[in-house]
């Protein structure tokens, strides 16, 4: 098999069982249990913590009573674990490339990369234009480190406090925070959420990436505009000081402008449209080999060794590319920003993939994915009802399910087909997942998005809700291109026709 051909497959392509002897409302008996186990894990027993682990048990329990459902409506063990195993192998390609995400950050991390561009990033703030400011800074550090919960609970909680220094309203400066941060977690491939679109839709990463572009570039501008409007009606007073952040920073890490080379390059990688995983394991040695040059200080205390030989320097590159690293920095704030799990740090997503498939696989199984699939597909059977249909899913599951993931994998694995038989690429389920699934979750209280973001930046959902603009503006924009049939992308690599 050539490396261009290591990519998730198409699920749209598989075949997906039809059962006769299943009606809607058995059909939909896994799927309600799955909600309602999922709601109570979130709300009541884990909170945040619930991604850690115990959801993932709720998606195989979700799967046993699928298959309950499943044996009173005659289907054998044998087709739910051929199912569920055509189910798993698919997403191959999504795992690998979240492995090579891992330890992309770690190298990316202990090089200076990543500092470089929060530092570079953070001499962006400017007193006249605060709020557009923030959503740039947290824009950058979130594509750099792939993470908005990360960019939230560093340099989110030092602006919110800035921006209230400055006479901003709490909220106000959350929302340009949280717009900023999820749009860098799109649009970022060390994104987990970034990867499991496209493997959900059966598309490919950096493609998916590209074609995000057409809907989420004008939403951020139009983001912008409206945090520039904002920011020029309110008078403001006193100073921005992050000087203090930007000398931490500087007496860790060796910055450099030289240190951007690295991802200049793997951006010219997949502009040449090389494969995902040679790109991202380019980025990653060359991660490395940058580290032993810009910082072998960190290298070498990475390793635990008291000098940097060949053998630390090997030591300490590996354990940045496999295992948690952190950089300890005199700012206290700063410290979980420079963090990486490394590809032990994705095994998290991965798990959680891979339950999700178990669940899925079954209810493929069983029939129930294409009952639910027909009965929502009656009622919107225009494309543009297809993409309607797609954000209420995943919008209703944001608020039912309390999990952005399951917000994208659940409509992902429904509507891959759907998608298909209307000749439409998978680009446009991935995008449509993301802008919708993704970005609307921190705007429910309950959602462990809502409540992290909330508890982190000491504002609540409520509050900052209707300034988080990118969020809440991104379904409508997706809505409005497939309204008007804006590069809606076709199977044969045309587009639709307005």
């Amino acid at each position: 098999m050539q490396s261009q051909d290591i990519k998730p497959r198409e699920p749209q392509d598989e075949h997906i069982v039809e059962n006769k002897e299943l009606n809607i409302w058995e059909a939909l008996i896994p799927v309600i249990a799955l909600v309602l186990m999922l709601f109570f894990n979130v709300k009541y027993a884990f909170g945040d913590d619930a991604l850690s682990g115990s959801n993932q048990f709720i998606l195989l329990l979700g799967a046993a009573v699928a298959a309950i459902v499943g044996f009173f409506n005659k289907v054998s063990y044998k087709q739910m674990l051929d199912e569920v195993a055509e189910n798993v192998k698919s997403t191959t390609g999504a795992l690998l490339i979240l492995l090579f995400v891992g330890s992309l950050a770690g190298t990316w991390l202990i090089s200076g990369i990543i500092p470089s561009m929060i530092y570079y990033g953070l001499q962006l703030l400017s007193p006249e234009i605060f709020l557009p400011a923030c959503v740039i800074i947290c824009a950058i550090i979130s594509v750099a480190t792939g993470s908005s919960w990360t960019t939230s609970a560093t340099v989110g909680i030092a602006l919110v406090g800035i921006g209230s220094a400055l006479g901003f309203n709490p909220g106000m400066t959350a929302g340009a925070v949280i717009s900023g941060a999820y749009f860098g977690d799109k649009m970022s491939p060390l994104s987990d959420t970034t990867n499991l679109a496209p493997a959900m839709a059966g598309g490919e990463l950096f493609s998916h990436i590209k074609y995000m572009t057409y809907t989420t570039v004008p939403t951020i501008i139009l983001t912008l505009i409206i945090f520039i409007i904002l920011g020029l009606s309110i008078d403001v007073q006193g100073t921005t000081d992050t000087s203090a952040m930007l000398a931490s920073i500087k007496e860790s890490f060796t910055i450099s402008p030289w240190l951007f080379i690295v991802p200049v390059l793997v951006v010219v990688l997949i502009v040449k449209k090389t494969p995902p995983l040679v790109a991202l394991l380019a980025g990653t040695l060359l991660g490395g080999i940058f580290a032993l040059i810009f910082q072998p200080e960190i290298v070498k205390t990475i390793a635990g060794a008291d000098k940097l030989t060949f053998l630390s320097g090997y030591q300490g590159v590996m354990n940045a590319m496999t295992v948690d690293t952190a950089i300890e920095t005199s700012n206290a704030s700063l410290n979980d920003l420079f963090s990486s799990g490394g590809m032990a740090g994705m095994l998290g997503t991965i798990w959680l993939i891979v339950c999700a498939m178990v669940f899925g696989g079954v209810m493929d199984a069983i029939g129930a994915l294409s009952k639910i699939s027909n009965a929502v597909l009656n009622l919107f059977d225009s494309i543009f009802g297809l993409f309607v249909s797609t954000v209420i899913s995943c919008v209703g599951l944001n608020a039912l399910a309390s999990d952005q993931y399951l917000a994208i994998v659940i409509p992902g694995r429904m509507y891959a087909k759907a998608f298909k038989d209307k000749n439409l690429a998978p680009e446009n389920l991935s995008r449509t997942l993301e802008d919708s699934g993704t970005v609307t979750s921190v705007l429910v209280p309950w959602n462990t998005c809502g409540a992290y973001q909330s508890g982190v930046l000491g504002v609540d959902t409520l509050s900052y809700a209707g300034y988080a603009f990118f969020n809440w503006i991104s379904p409508f924009t997706t809505l409005i291109f497939a309204g008007f049939r804006i590069k809606i992308k076709q199977l044969n690599g045309g587009y639709l026709p307005r």
